[in-house]
């Protein structure tokens, strides 16, 4: 490769240079020494000929025709249709251009054969060869020793190269690569390859070489032309275990086309088993688009750390992940989601996720919806699934269906608005077990919910308004009177409910600069809230999976923002709010579950929020409840984020605690604290992740992971380790990967894109 870069920049070298300036100098005197080449047949001076003859440089031809050879060199002799040439030989036909030591030219049939320091400049193309034999009309024909340049940088060497027409090359023994440093850092050695000009290059028995060092055979390998997408294998991703054993993973990724691709994706765990992934992308015109993720693992080998009553489950596991979205006739849009997995113990040991491997939800749903002007329609059919690992069993929710057809504002007459919300539901809802013994509950009612809202904004520093509604539930089915039974016998049900609430008095200062120009705005903002809602009638007949509970309430707050000038336009970037409630009727509010010394109290707690967006990469969000009865927070969260993952440096870090200070609590006495954060060094090439998440509660590790990425010129080095604390048999994984021009990575297919 070197040997080649030397040669190009001989082209370029002073006496390159002069060869070059020689000859534009006797093309531009042709005319003048025309009667010297007559008498004296100078060998040394320039030399044109047409696909039949040589033709006559007279001072009418002196503007040579497209289709015309021109043949530039020290020495030449021409023997009817055929010119043999030496001493810096230069042979130009239409873009074709070739440099040699000796030619042999055949005007007739346009065939060459060129020896010695053989260099051939196609379009966006370099080649460097000691013989070549080629034709210059269709451009076929053969070369031996072969260096070239593909545009833009893609260099080969090879023993031999065919080329078949202008875009379709076959090599033999060839080496290949993308780098441009004398010493490639990286290059595929081949017995053969096929090359399509800004396409692919297809290899068979390669072997992958880092500097000099051979890593890898590869019967056969797809490298990709094109920088978009191209079809082909990624570079595999290597692993190791101590619960699954060797990791191998690999993906085919095919473009079908412009507008959909699919990755094929395949996993070896020599400890467990073989697993296989497919995602499917496609979008087409008129907003029709989605994305389908499916997954199966054949559990063939030990299950040791696999709990036995999900071992038979386990033994063949899939997912299923699918979002579409779909514009319909007469304005109506269609979406559809599924995201359901086999068996949670399955993710809970396999998806490297630690987010979705903790998520224990089934959930499928499909809708259509349409919206105009004040009205929205909407039907929707879903199944949604919640497992608990503690009991060892799922609460089922299913819709089937869900109609509802709601009615935004519409102004009655000034300030009298009207809205409403209607819905017919056909639900079940149950744990597992009670599905298998037909125990679950189930019903289908009618709904409407009016709504008359009276505001009123005379004042600019108060808002006022009123709400009055009234929700009616016709029930298809009920609970026979003072019993549990369910009777086929309908039941109305309603209540009704007004809602008052006030904004203000509000107050505002506006700071100023030295300079006289406003930058900073405080304002507080206190707000009341009355609600009164009358007991519901047949309330004890309902069929239910909901608590409910009466509110008869006052709720107030207290608001603080700050608002600074950003190119002339306000912009939040702090707020503090506070805010509780007073049942006015405890002992049928949700206060009546949580009784203090026997007694029910009136006040809820006190709830605050803080939030801090001095930019758009920063922020600070805090949140905190206030139990005025224990005098103890009842629930702390704080989420902070420097910056994004994109950024040259971030981190994100999120916190929360909860207590039940009722009663002891396993589900509600939480204490956990995660972060993630990354760092990219310049100057050493590296990216470097992390994430951590650690349970205070318990004083365990959960979960900790981090990646270093290593840029080595054109080559892309990548290593992962990962400690899955959470899983029954608590795991340590290390994998590797690298990125190899323009082939991409294969990525973790249970893992996600971003896999820590």
């Amino acid at each position: 490769m070197a040997q080649m870069m030397n040669k190009l920049q001989h082209l370029l070298s002073e006496e390159g240079l002069s060869t070059l300036l020689k000859s534009f100098l006797f093309l531009a005197a042709a005319p003048l020494l025309f009667g010297f080449m007559v008498l004296f047949h100078s060998p040394s001076l320039a030399v044109s000929a047409t696909s039949s003859s040589l033709s006559s440089l007279s001072p009418s031809s002196s503007s040579p025709s497209p289709d015309e050879i021109k043949v530039i060199a020290h020495h030449k002799e021409k023997v009817e249709d055929r010119i043999v040439a030496t001493g810096n030989v230069e042979v130009h036909y239409k873009n074709i251009k070739i440099f040699a030591d000796d030619i042999e030219l055949n005007t007739e049939t346009k065939d060459v054969v060129a020896h010695g320091h053989v260099v051939i400049h196609f379009p966006q193309e370099v080649i460097n060869v000691d013989e070549i034999r080629i034709n210059l009309e269709n451009t076929q024909g053969t070369m031996t020793h072969v260096e070239g340049l593909i545009q833009p940088t893609i260099f080969y060497e090879a023993q031999t190269v065919k080329r078949r027409d202008q875009s379709v090359y076959t090599l033999k023994k060839a080496q290949i690569t993308s780098c441009t440093q004398p010493v490639p850092r990286w290059k595929f050695s081949c017995s053969k390859a096929n090359f399509r000009k800004n396409d692919y290059i297809e290899m068979w028995n390669s072997v992958f070489s880092i500097r000099k060092i051979p890593l890898l055979y590869v019967p056969y390998i797809r490298y990709p032309l094109d920088r978009e997408k191209s079809t082909g294998f990624l570079t595999p991703q290597l692993g190791f275990s101590g619960v699954k054993g060797l990791v191998f993973s690999e993906s085919f990724y095919w473009d079908i086309r412009r507008n959909m691709d699919a990755t094929f994706s395949f996993d070896l765990y020599s400890a467990k088993g073989l697993g296989g992934g497919l995602q499917y992308r496609y979008k087409f015109p008129k907003g029709i688009g989605g994305e389908l993720n499916a997954y199966y693992f054949n559990f063939l080998f030990g299950q040791e750390g696999i709990r036995e009553t999900q071992a038979q489950e386990m033994a063949n596991a899939y997912m299923l992940r699918l979002n579409h979205n779909q514009p319909l006739p007469y304005g109506f849009g269609l979406t559809a989601s599924v995201d359901y997995q086999s068996n949670f113990d399955f993710l809970r040991q396999f998806d490297n996720n630690f987010r979705r491997a903790m998520v224990t939800n089934r959930r499928s749903q499909v809708y259509v919806q349409r919206s105009w002007g004040y009205y929205n329609f909407s039907m929707k059919a879903s199944r949604f699934e919640t497992y608990f690992r503690r009991r060892d069993d799922s609460v089922i929710k299913y819709e089937l269906p869900r109609i509802s057809f709601n009615a935004s504002r519409i102004k009655l007459f000034s300030p009298l608005y009207f809205s409403f919300s209607s819905s017919f539901l056909r639900w079940q809802y149950g744990w597992q077990d009670e599905y298998k013994n037909g125990t679950q509950r189930q019903s289908q009612d009618l709904n409407f919910q009016p709504t008359l809202t009276l505001p009123f904004k005379k004042i600019p520093w108060l808002n006022l308004e009123t709400e009055f509604t009234s929700p009616f539930s016709y029930n298809f089915q009920s609970y026979a009177p003072g019993t549990r039974d369910v009777v086929d016998e309908s039941v109305l049900s309603y209540k009704y409910a007004i809602n008052s609430e006030a904004r203000g008095p509000v107050f505002y200062k506006i700071y100023f600069s030295e300079e006289g120009k406003p930058f900073l705005k405080h304002i507080i903002e206190p707000s009341v809230a009355y609600r009164y809602e009358s007991p519901r009638v047949n309330a004890d007949r309902l069929i239910d999976y909901r608590l409910r509970f009466r509110d008869h309430s006052i709720q107030y707050s207290l608001t603080n923002r700050f608002l600074v000038n950003r190119g002339g336009m306000p912009r939040e970037i702090f707020s503090l709010g506070v805010s509780q409630k007073y049942y006015l009727s405890p002992e049928d509010s949700p206060m009546q579950r949580y009784p203090v010394d026997d007694r029910i109290p009136n006040f809820s707690n006190v709830s605050g929020d803080l939030r801090f967006y001095p930019s758009k990469k920063y922020s600070l969000d805090f949140s905190a409840g206030f139990n005025p009865h224990y005098m103890t927070f009842q629930s702390l969260r704080l989420g902070a984020n420097l910056g994004s993952r994109g950024d040259p440096a971030f981190l994100n870090v999120n916190w929360y605690k909860s207590i039940n200070p009722y009663r002891e609590s396993a589900v509600w006495n939480r204490h956990q604290i995660s972060s993630s954060g990354g760092l990219k060094i310049p100057a050493l090439d590296l990216e470097a992740f992390s994430q951590v998440t650690f349970n205070i509660q318990e004083m365990k590790m959960l979960y900790a992971g981090g990646s270093l990425t290593y840029h080595y010129q054109c080559l892309d080095f990548e290593a992962s380790l990962r400690m899955f604390f959470f899983r029954d048999t608590p795991e340590t994984q290390f994998r590797i990967t690298f990125g190899l021009g323009n082939i991409g990575k294969t990525t973790d297919f249970l893992g996600g894109a971003e896999t820590l």
